[in-house]
């Protein structure tokens, strides 16, 4: 604790006697500072005990007292000491009364007391409590590295908290709450997520004070890492400013989780190393050396079900301006990994991203709610879709772990063609094929195939066209497309014959058939000519 007036005038070598403001003697001393001037605010910074004899003052004049006692009290002087025996042989009642209508501590100072005594007094506790906050703060600082060596980051929290007092949460990169400590400031700690992620937009080190909307505490947010973007976030929460031993403990938690997490990014990419050799194995059709190779780094996730997602990028944004949508997804997917206590594979390949992950797990989950967050904001700012496709094989296994490559690939094929940013492999068996019509080459196979039927008919000698479209939907049946036509069938029979004429194509080959079917569902053009 910092000298307060009460251990001033506890000090048995000064004799202070209290005259007034009996009630305030805990108030902290900053420094204790002599001044005869007649107005010394000036000078003052707040927080010292002015020592006086009142040399140029006329203690006795009750009005000049209440202005002079009136002005050090807005000062935020905490006090004032007065040196009887020098030009007063005793305090003047007037500046006793004002200096109790201010509520201003007033201390008498025998002759025999020097102020030099009283400064040395001040200066001396104002060392030793600096001295015990720098040694408790190597003391924290001993016990939270024990404590992060025993237990890891959750362990480094728990005594966080309790060397301040408070509550500390970790975050990570996606701005989600990874630990807290104790346990019932998870609810806290998740109201400063928006916090969190305006700080993350920040180059490290970054720091700010934020509260609660309902100001149960104070709570500073530290960045953790040492690159352009933050890796984590601390949360430390108090019910009052930090003092300088809590000051250390924060400061060293901050060193120690930054340690923790740089430590934790080499691993990550040694980690991506080995995946990248087991996904090269799986694809081979290796899969028990893939497991050996893997070990027990991912888990259970080559012994059950799980889906490959492959995600690629047209135009690569600048890693460097944090905008790269791959490496967003890769954070979002392992976050949510991490939380649900998942193993999943990521592997970045170029312009794509590959991901292993269980099968209807949080990873997987996590993927899905990025695509949808994309295509949500993509839709009124009218964009392309273009920044971020991402194609979803169905659940497999490891030995067919190539053909969930290639349905993802698929998928993601499929995406890009449609303008979607996320495909699942389901959602193509489950659909039509006609919407794969769509495509620029088989729309320009339609136009060529049908436009000699076109300009047959725009001479008016004929409807081959919707002849040809009636017939076919109903499987070559004479009467029902005649009936549906409104001809005979001995029209219609010839109407067919001079699309085969006009063609060179025969519609007894079923494959011309299901072309001509195809090529009209492609053209989507009724009567009229294609183009």
């Amino acid at each position: 604790m910092p000298p307060t007036l009460a251990s001033l005038v506890h000090h048995s070598a000064l004799k202070l006697t209290v005259r007034a403001g009996e009630d305030r003697l805990d108030v902290p001393v900053r420094w204790a500072h002599v001044s005869e001037l007649a107005d010394p605010v000036p000078y003052m910074d707040g927080g010292e005990l002015l020592l006086i004899t009142a040399l140029k003052l006329d203690a006795e004049d009750p009005q000049a007292m209440r202005r002079y006692v009136k002005r050090l009290a807005e000062a935020g002087v905490v006090g004032l000491g007065f040196a009887v025996g020098v030009n007063y042989e005793e305090t003047p009642k007037a500046l006793v009364d004002a200096a109790r209508e201010q509520g201003l501590p007033l201390l008498e100072v025998p002759r025999r007391t020097p102020f030099l005594a009283i400064s040395k007094a001040v200066s001396a506790e104002i060392a030793a409590d600096q001295y015990r906050a720098v040694t408790a703060g190597f003391a924290a600082q001993r016990e939270l590295t024990k404590q992060a060596l025993a237990d890891g980051p959750e362990g480094l929290l728990a005594g966080l908290a309790s060397q301040v007092d408070g509550w500390a949460a970790l975050y990570d990169a996606s701005g989600a709450v990874v630990a807290t400590a104790p346990e019932w400031a998870g609810r806290r700690a998740a109201r400063l997520t928006a916090d969190v992620e305006r700080l993350r937009e920040r180059p490290a080190p970054a720091s700010s004070v934020v509260g609660p909307p309902d100001n149960e505490d104070r709570v500073e947010l530290h960045s953790l890492g040492t690159g352009r973007r933050p890796r984590a976030a601390l949360a430390v929460g108090t019910a009052a400013a930090l003092g300088t031993a809590e000051r250390y403990a924060v400061h060293s938690a901050i060193a120690l989780l930054t340690l923790t997490t740089e430590r934790s990014r080499s691993l990550h990419a040694a980690e991506q190393r080995i995946g990248a050799a087991v996904l090269r194995m799986l694809l081979a059709g290796e899969p028990d050396h893939a497991r050996a190779v893997a070990g027990h780094l991912y888990g259970g996730l080559l012994d059950a079900p799980f889906r490959m997602t492959v995600a690629e990028t047209a135009t690569r944004v600048a890693a460097d301006a944090g905008g790269d949508p791959l490496a967003a997804l890769a954070e979002a997917v392992e976050s949510a990994a991490a939380r649900a206590g998942e193993a999943v594979l990521v592997v970045p390949e170029g312009e794509r991203l590959i991901v292993l992950a269980p099968d209807g797990g949080a990873a997987v989950a996590a993927c899905g709610e990025y695509a949808a967050a994309l295509e949500a904001a993509r839709e009124p700012a009218g964009g392309d879709g273009d920044e971020v496709v991402v194609g979803l094989s169905a659940p497999v296994g490891p030995i067919a772990a190539a053909a969930a490559y290639k349905q993802a690939e698929q998928a993601l094929s499929v995406a890009r063609r449609r303008g979607r940013v996320c495909v699942a492999h389901e959602q193509l068996a489950a659909g039509s094929v006609l919407p794969l019509l769509a495509d620029d080459a088989v729309k320009a196979f339609a136009d060529g195939l049908l436009r000699p039927l076109y300009e047959h008919d725009a001479t008016g000698r004929g409807d081959l066209v919707a002849s040809l479209r009636a017939w076919l939907s109903h499987h070559g049946q004479w009467d029902a497309a005649a009936a549906d036509l409104g001809v005979h069938r001995h029209t219609l029979r010839y109407r067919m014959r001079r699309v085969e004429e006009i063609l060179g194509r025969s519609l007894d080959d079923p494959d011309v058939r299901m072309e001509l079917w195809l090529a009209l569902k492609a053209t989507s053009a009724g009567d009229s000519s294609p183009g």
